[in-house]
């Protein structure tokens, strides 16, 4: 279900300033400063109990932290202040599916079709909300039927998306065909390439379909196509990086993209600077560097004293 939290990059980046730009949840949040972020909305709340949009970056901020419980109960008290807003209904059910990923299958069933409902939910109140859309078209292809599953649905997604986003429903039609064992699943991902303007995100998922299917080399050439295509703000390097790890694969060529990654002044919301310290430091610690990688994970844990990966790491290293 990666894609689920991949497809609205810059969903909800226009909020206002709460007290100017230097302390714009929204902003900081895209910087990596979880801690600064929380600090800044915790404040906010104190101030105005009733303020639906700082909860819900408060869940967003939780959601990169990957305290799944704090992002769904922050993001069930924006719901119930602002019911009528679509974008708080969508990212409740990434939260609660990001827990299911995670919890025993008893508790698993329970939230599955608590996210189902929040998508449809999400897409009932927004028929052009596209990022609700395609994540509950991955709904439909990862559950199993009898919680609401349903490759048809899945593909009545992309057909309404393709009106707006010939790129993203090629990317679903492409999901859809992998799912059925279809032969022209790898055609739609090179289609979702040619038809976006921003293609380095549809490389990376080429990259993972070939990851799925064994073909690594020609996984390492489309990363390579995804750097090549990247634009400031993006996180093909991000996303690369953590695919080569995963893969166990080019070590070096990953720390390089993380390092130029991290260097940058525009990050994403999608790879926060402290996820992409505390993936450097793996990969940094897998290369036999553990000092380095101690001092990656602490770069994290600057930044995001609760991010409880980066505090298990740093006492891993410095044992």
């Amino acid at each position: 279900m990666r894609i689920l939290y991949r497809v609205a990059a810059l969903l909800c980046l226009a909020i206002g300033a709460v007290a100017g730009a230097d302390t714009d949840p929204a902003v900081l949040l895209k910087a990596g400063k979880a801690d600064e972020a929380l600090h800044t909305l915790n404040a906010t709340i104190a101030r105005d109990p009733k303020d639906a949009r700082a909860y819900h970056l408060l869940s967003r901020v939780y959601f990169g932290l990957e305290q799944w419980d704090n992002s769904i109960r922050m993001a069930e008290k924006a719901v119930a202040m602002e019911p009528q807003n679509s974008s708080y209904h969508l990212w409740l059910a990434r939260a609660m599916g990001r827990k299911a990923e995670d919890a025993n299958p008893f508790t698993a069933f329970g939230l599955a079709r608590k996210v189902k409902t929040e998508f449809e939910r999400a897409v009932a109140l927004n028929a052009d909300n596209l990022p609700a859309r395609a994540d509950l078209s991955e709904f439909y292809l990862e559950a199993p039927g009898f919680l609401g599953g349903d490759k048809s649905k899945a593909k009545q997604q992309a057909d309404y998306i393709a009106k707006h986003d010939p790129a993203l429903a090629s990317y679903i039609y492409a999901r859809v065909e992998e799912k059925q064992g279809g032969r022209q699943a790898e055609e739609q991902y090179k289609k979702a390439v040619a038809e976006s303007s921003n293609p380095a995100h549809y490389w990376v998922e080429l990259a993972h379909f070939y990851r799925r299917t064994g073909r690594l080399q020609e996984m390492e050439a489309a990363i390579s196509q995804a750097l090549a295509t990247t634009h400031p703000g993006e996180v093909a390097e991000f996303d690369s990086a953590a695919l080569l790890l995963h893969a166990g694969r080019n070590f070096a060529g990953a720390t390089q993209m993380l390092r130029h990654y991290v260097a940058q002044e525009d990050l994403s919301e999608d790879g926060p600077a402290f996820r992409a310290r505390y993936l450097l430091g793996v990969l940094l610690e897998k290369q036999g560097k553990k000092k380095e990688a101690a001092a990656e994970f602490q770069a994290a844990m600057d930044m995001a004293s609760e991010y409880k990966p980066a505090r298990d790491a740093l006492a891993r290293v410095s044992r």
